[in-house]
């Protein structure tokens, strides 16, 4: 299962909250995504669950979690904690996995709560421009501009990584030129004009001197 934190989701939508009922006379106690997700895999020991968190980050973590810090725990697991609102004894089970997904880049963030960071094992995934699997697409792309252009963005990102207002978490990944099935001028440009320099304007907004020395750079490499 896959859900989306954001500054609105709540702990009434991740364990259990109160919510107008179905006949519409008041209220009652429903359970979240996470509580119905782990009675699932609970009930299903012989496989694995995997629920996965994208932009971990944006929520309040410490008010969605709850007395779930505790429950996550290696050593917690299969404990019960009675429930904040329904009273019930619930636990994690040891065959449902947590994937939290983040941009370190984000700078409108706050990072991770440290409580809840010692309770995750960490994994950065960096530009995979020099992997096996990108190679092989852009040599079946077969294209000089193209190449030209990666090879600039891969100078640019070795930029980014020295630059002390910004550094490795802001280097530009390969997922911006994936998914082109023919290389012509007019994707390449709108890749260098619509993405690319708008996000350096984004990175160097106080140094417009590097924003012009890069854009200059970028549009050179795909004439």
């Amino acid at each position: 299962m896959m859900v989306q934190f954001h500054q609105s989701y709540s702990y009434e939508d991740f364990i259990e909250g109160f919510r107008p009922s179905i006949t519409g006379d008041g209220f009652e106690i429903k359970q979240g995504s996470f509580v119905n997700f782990s009675r699932k895999a609970a009930d299903d020991r012989e496989n694995k669950y995997f629920f996965i968190i994208d932009e971990i980050n944006r929520g309040n973590l410490s008010k969605i979690f709850g007395e779930l810090f505790v429950l996550i725990e290696n050593d917690k697991r299969g404990n019960a904690l009675q429930l904040l609102y329904s009273n019930e004894k619930f636990f994690i089970p040891h065959n449902l996995y947590i994937i939290g997904t983040m941009n370190t880049a984000d700078r409108s963030l706050a990072m991770l709560d440290y409580a809840l960071r010692r309770r995750f094992a960490f994994y950065e995934m960096n530009p995979k421009f020099d992997s096996d699997g990108f190679k092989k697409y852009r040599e079946a792309l077969n294209s000089e501009k193209f190449n030209n252009l990666i090879g600039k963005v891969e100078e640019l990102n070795e930029a980014i990584a020295y630059d002390e207002t910004l550094g490795e978490g802001f280097r530009i990944g390969h997922s911006f030129f994936c998914n082109i099935s023919e290389v012509t001028d007019t994707a390449l440009k709108k890749i260098v004009e619509y993405e690319l320099i708008p996000l350096l304007k984004e990175y160097w907004f106080d140094e417009q001197s590097k924003v012009r020395e890069w854009s200059r750079k970028l549009r050179s490499a795909i004439e």
